[in-house]
């Protein structure tokens, strides 16, 4: 007697999809119509054996299953793919800053114990000290406003050569400005590119320089080095922006970005926003330990633009893990001592005056 089995319920989409095949597939041998049907009916069977998080060689966790990859730790971290969460142990707060002297002129070869950092008035242990010439993300701001008609091929040179003379590694944007910022070129090392475009350019309009530098700061969130800064090349104050002064200063703290600006002012100028275009640079750059640089003459332009290119790769970097650890968000003061070796005038730092604690 032979045994009788119930029927396999089919899907009615098979049964569709055999009628289907029978006449669209007519040309194929039935072993690889049905091979087709296999995978529609089941999308993700071909691909079974593959372990997503093989390409990473991280180690599922233990069940139950997380859809996220394992944190990578320690060593491993230097090692991480697109996707991994790198966990830091370490908060460690990163200072760069310049030293002059009294004639304004650079002063390299100092040493770790030459230097105390305090947060808060609170002496800190630094930790790491370097004057390696690390590559940097570079934005340069670039006042195309109707007023720079007459500076504008000056500017642009001076640009140019102060890319010319910074880090080979270095990458830079170029935003223009007149009634509003655009961004002209995107991040490259190709000073040529850079060169191309600005080749183009003209000045007309009125000045949105704060919208500018704030366009600046947002677009500097895409760039792939530590360090960063913005490089100011303006020759007034504002009178077009949206963004206000108090928002735009609000961002540059928040930023941990260096500004260094080169300032082409009309000693006689008639608005107040011409008048007050110099202080407003002066606070900003200062603040975030860059520099403001006064143009007298045009012709000078490139020399400034090469002395800010020097600073940039000639910069000192202190690292120190602050002991107040609260991840509050809070802001906290920074101030730098320098007590330089014997027989050296009076030396100047500047260096970022705080930094937004992180709140998580």
């Amino acid at each position: 007697m032979m045994a009788t089995h119930s029927p396999i319920p089919v899907d009615p989409r098979i049964t569709s999809l055999t009628q289907k095949c029978s006449k669209a597939f007519a040309f194929m041998p039935l072993a690889a119509c049905l091979w087709v049907l296999v995978a529609i009916a089941a999308p993700g069977a071909a691909y079974g054996q593959e372990d997503p998080l093989s390409t990473v060689h991280v180690q599922p966790p233990p069940p139950p299953p997380s859809t996220e990859p394992k944190p990578v730790e320690g060593k491993e971290a230097l090692k991480a793919r697109s996707g991994e969460r790198i966990r830091v142990n370490v908060n460690l707060v990163l200072v760069p800053l310049t030293v002059t002297d009294p004639m304004d002129r650079l002063v390299t070869g100092l040493e770790k114990e030459n230097f105390f950092i305090y947060e808060n008035n609170h002496l800190e242990t630094i930790k790491s000290f370097s004057t390696e010439d690390a590559p940097v993300s570079i934005g340069v701001i670039f006042d195309l406003s109707g007023s720079m008609t007459n500076k504008v091929i000056r500017a642009r040179d001076s640009i140019l050569q102060f890319m010319k003379t910074s880090n080979p590694q270095d990458e830079f944007f170029v935003v223009g400005f007149n009634d509003r910022p655009e961004l002209i070129e995107d991040f490259t090392s190709s000073v040529d590119q850079i060169e191309a475009r600005l080749a183009i350019v003209k000045a007309e309009h009125r000045t949105a320089l704060l919208d500018a530098i704030y366009f600046g700061l947002n677009k500097m969130k895409q760039a792939k080095y530590e360090r960063k800064a913005l490089l100011v090349v303006s020759d007034g104050g504002d009178n077009r922006s949206r963004y206000t002064e108090g928002e735009v200063r609000s961002v540059v703290r928040e930023s941990g970005v260096q500004i260094y600006s080169i300032g082409i002012f009309d000693p006689y100028a008639a608005t107040t926003e011409e008048r007050m275009g110099p202080l407003l640079l002066n606070d900003i750059s200062e603040e975030t330990g860059g520099r403001l640089f006064r143009v007298d003459d045009v012709s000078e332009m490139g020399d400034i633009a090469t002395k800010i290119s020097a600073e940039l790769r000639n910069e000192y970097v202190l690292g120190y893990k602050p002991d107040n650890d609260k991840h509050d968000g809070k802001w906290r003061k920074l101030k730098v001592r320098l007590v330089p070796p014997a027989g050296l005038p009076q030396l100047t730092v500047h260096a970022r005056t705080g930094y937004y604690a992180p709140l998580q």
